[in-house]
């Protein structure tokens, strides 16, 4: 009844549009005894159903072979996300030529009262999965900016970058959202990066650009994260309204060593300065890497050589009080940099 609802055309300003959907299902005893265990399977079929471009999926333990501690996770994160359990870090990125922290990238922890502190390894695939990618997003975005407007407030004026998983950004209501998130806490949009993976924008090229078009036109910047990784068109990737290229850390590690990783290296940083794009590389764990890095003119670096991604309270301390790796930080007329 749902697909057949759905099957005829809608006529939105004047655009005929086709929409279609993806439905889940799972069967109260055969698939559980209780709402979590249903809505935790239900979701699995559900995202099967998306995955395949299929109509109608019912749920069947083929389609999930998670352990029993990862499935109790998915209902765990759900309340976790209305009750504020999970936590931010920031890990600082050194502008190359200004020699400042002018970003800092947003990392995701959960603090569960049992497991302790998970990293994101541990439930963005549950998240992913289970549908709940989408609101735990928008609780990540919430709280950056809440931080940022905080810092801003200190004088403290930095870039905040977020990672945006596909099923996100191609959300329809994703641009409104963050455009709302921004003037609640009134941060310029410029301020504002959202990383995506070159194979996050595979899944729908036409939306994708649409959806960054958008965003550009706002002032948000746009990274490609994890550069080099992914196998999409750079004759897409041109046409995409992308501001930073991020090298991705397994090519930085061993740049030093691996020929092949070093020529990976410095052809994205030519590649992303003839494109007129800022380039930031990943994985810097030592001050010979980060000085290769600055003699090949690349733009930033980010890297447990710099700094581990800190908590909020953490962050100032480190970036007033100096000694962080060679680095000291200074205030000036208000004004917070750090010289290398």
């Amino acid at each position: 009844k749902i697909q057949k609802a759905l099957a005829p055309p809608y006529t939105l300003e004047n655009l005929t549009l086709d929409v279609s959907a993806s439905v889940g299902a799972a069967l109260f005893p055969q698939h559980g005894n209780d709402a979590d265990t249903l809505l935790q399977r239900v979701d699995v079929a559900m995202y099967a159903a998306k995955q395949d471009k299929k109509d109608f999926v019912l749920y069947s333990e083929k389609l999930d072979q998670q352990s029993p501690r990862r499935l109790s996770l998915v209902s765990e994160l759900r309340e976790a996300i209305k009750n504020d359990e999970l936590s931010l870090r920031y890990q600082p990125i050194i502008n190359n030529l200004t020699q400042v922290v002018s970003e800092a990238e947003v990392r995701w922890r959960w603090e569960h009262k049992i497991h302790g502190t998970l990293n994101p390894d541990e439930f963005i695939p549950l998240a992913e999965r289970s549908g709940l990618i989408y609101p735990l997003t928008q609780w990540v975005i919430t709280n950056a900016l809440r931080q940022q407007s905080a810092w801003r407030t200190l004088g403290l004026d930095l870039g905040m970058a977020v990672n945006i998983s596909a099923q996100t950004l191609l959300d329809p209501e994703f641009v409104d959202q963050v455009t709302g998130l921004l003037a609640a806490h009134d941060v310029p949009p410029q301020q504002l990066i959202l990383e995506i993976t070159e194979s996050s924008i595979m899944f729908d090229q036409e939306l994708a650009l649409h959806i960054l078009t958008r965003f550009s036109d706002m002032g948000v910047r746009i990274a490609i994260d994890d550069f080099g990784t992914g196998y999409s068109s750079l004759s897409y990737l041109r046409k995409l309204p992308v501001t930073q290229l991020k090298i991705d850390k397994s090519f930085v590690l061993d740049m030093l060593e691996n020929e092949n990783d070093a020529v990976i290296v410095n052809a994205t940083i030519d590649l992303g300065h003839n494109l007129g794009l800022k380039v930031i590389a990943e994985g810097v764990e030592n001050e010979d890497i980060l000085k290769r890095l600055r003699q090949r003119g690349c733009d930033g670096m980010q890297g447990y050589h710099i700094n581990y991604p800190l908590r909020s309270e953490d962050f100032l301390p480190w970036f007033y009080n100096a000694a962080h790796l060679g680095q000291r930080a200074v205030a000036a007329k208000g004004e917070i940099r750090s010289s290398i």
